[in-house]
């Protein structure tokens, strides 16, 4: 190559050279390279000061449930679903939503949040808890065929235990007692003891009752 040729001088003139032509693109590069690191640092910081000011704002939110504060939870919950639309907290926000329209007596309004989040959520339980809820809720407005859909719609997974229960009711609600009865008993054999069991043994034990009790 021509440059093995070169004095040393006339390198040294010829690094000068290079130097000079490529350096603005080398430094370009440089302050580049330290303004990306910077900008994931701040992203990260930013992102982190986030999620704890959404977790901050959903303990608020479950506290004022607790003390009985609906209208506060209401005004937490969609400030939630606002400016953290992404996060897990606005499901959670969604299905407190739900949650407020039931125990007020407003089943209809709780359909859409939890519709919300059985469609959208990336959270694969929570999807699973507003299928069960809104089944619930649909049976609760005399629509057991609709909470039927809805749960045939799912897939149980983890959750066939509270499936086979909430069939179950449905079926109650349908006046199929031996319906009902066959999903209790699969809840029941799905369930690993516990209160779930003992309530599935109580729906039971009424539903004989009041079968011993027909003339």
């Amino acid at each position: 190559m021509a440059e093995e040729y070169l004095t040393d001088d006339e390198q040294l003139e010829a690094v000068k050279r290079a130097f000079t032509e490529y350096a603005p693109w080398i430094l370009g590069g440089v302050v580049l390279g330290v303004g990306g690191w910077f900008g994931i640092q701040y992203y990260r910081s930013h992102q982190n000061a986030l999620a704890m000011h959404a977790a901050e704002q959903f303990t608020q939110m479950t506290a004022a449930l607790q003390m009985n504060d609906p209208q506060k939870s209401l005004q937490i919950a969609d400030g939630l679903i606002k400016n953290f639309p992404s996060s897990p907290y606005a499901d959670q926000a969604q299905l407190t939503i739900a949650r407020i329209d039931v125990d007020s007596g407003k089943p209809a309004d709780a359909v859409a949040p939890l519709t919300q989040v059985m469609n959208g959520s990336k959270d694969a339980e929570l999807k699973q808890v507003a299928r069960l809820r809104l089944a619930r809720v649909l049976i609760d407005q005399g629509k057991p065929d609709d909470a039927i859909k809805t749960l045939a719609a799912g897939t149980p997974g983890s959750f066939a235990g509270r499936y086979h229960e909430v069939h179950g009711d449905a079926l109650y609600a349908k006046k199929d007692i031996p319906g009902a009865v066959a999903e209790y008993n699969m809840a029941l054999a799905a369930s690993d003891g516990g209160a779930d069991a003992a309530l599935l043994q109580l729906k039971l034990a009424d539903l004989a009752s009041n079968e011993k009790a027909k003339p």
